[in-house]
């Protein structure tokens, strides 16, 4: 889940400021979580505690009010009805489905049960048909890679399933891709930038040199390609460093229940061992 998060930090400097180039700071002082990390965070708990996703999303946005970039103002207006116990949903087809889904990829064993709690995440705000499309075909994207498909059966299932079209490269999208922030505009660009990837870093940086919406491209990017590819541990920790411990918690109890046999595979005994032994001195 943390690849969700580390790709909306490295984006959010680049939202409205687009670099169309692979060549910058991973990291940098200015760069903070937004919205997607702070929504990707709600999904995740209610994974975890179960109820209604709605009513964390309300919560979530209430408790964290002004996070780097801001939230939608569709989403604000629901989240202010929400104080009146009105979560109906405001039919959005918005890429806020597809950037905060990321977690329900890790949670299911099936892509039945995948597509049915992708749709639960997305329909309370985002009930429009592309906003559940962006949600479902991202959760999918990142299940089957946790489940070790390949990437072209990735591709395929995906065309063949969502009717996007992902056979471009990201030379190819780049020349012509402007600022969007539907599922449609967004999206499909974010699963080539992983299928167009060598590893997790490559592929936030394939999402980033883009532009457009680029925290959130690479927000949904980087959670295909963590449990593709896993986290390097030096982009692990200092990704998590950005986060307050709330929702440090947050990760490290998602992770626990969820994420651990996908660690075992990406890296070498040693190396996983003193992750395990870093954990649980933070915890401490």
């Amino acid at each position: 889940m943390l690849g969700s998060i580390i790709g909306d930090i490295i984006g959010s400097i680049y939202e409205f400021d687009n670099c169309k180039s692979k060549d910058f700071q991973l990291f940098s002082n200015r760069m903070e979580f937004t919205d997607d990390s702070i929504l990707t965070l709600a999904t995740a708990d209610w994974l975890l505690s179960g109820g209604n996703s709605c009513v964390y999303y309300s919560q979530y946005a209430k408790q964290y009010p002004c996070p780097m970039g801001g939230y939608g103002s569709g989403f604000l207006q629901w989240v202010r009805r929400t104080e009146a116990g009105d979560y109906s949903s405001y039919n959005s087809c918005g890429n806020g489905s597809a950037m905060r889904v990321g977690p329900v990829g890790w949670a299911f064993n099936t892509k039945k049960d995948v597509l049915y709690y992708a749709r639960l995440s997305a329909e309370c705000t985002h009930s429009h048909p592309e906003g559940i499309k962006g949600a479902q075909a991202t959760a999918l994207c990142v299940f089957m890679a946790r489940t070790k498909v390949a990437k072209e059966e990735i591709r395929s299932t995906i065309e063949e399933t969502f009717d996007y079209y992902l056979s471009m490269s990201c030379d190819d999208i780049r020349k012509k891709y402007t600022w969007g922030a539907t599922c449609q505009d967004t999206v499909p660009q974010a699963i080539c930038a992983f299928l167009d990837s060598y590893s997790f870093e490559d592929a936030i940086r394939n999402a980033i040199s883009l532009g457009g919406d680029s925290d959130t491209l690479a927000c949904i990017t980087g959670s295909i390609a963590e449990p593709y590819y896993g986290i390097p541990y030096d982009i692990y920790y200092k990704g998590i460093s950005y986060l307050p411990p709330s929702l440090k918690d947050i990760v490290i109890a998602f992770e626990s229940r969820y994420s651990n046999n996908i660690l075992k595979h990406r890296c070498s005994f040693k190396d996983y061992f003193r992750f395990l032994r870093k954990k649980c001195e933070k915890i401490k």
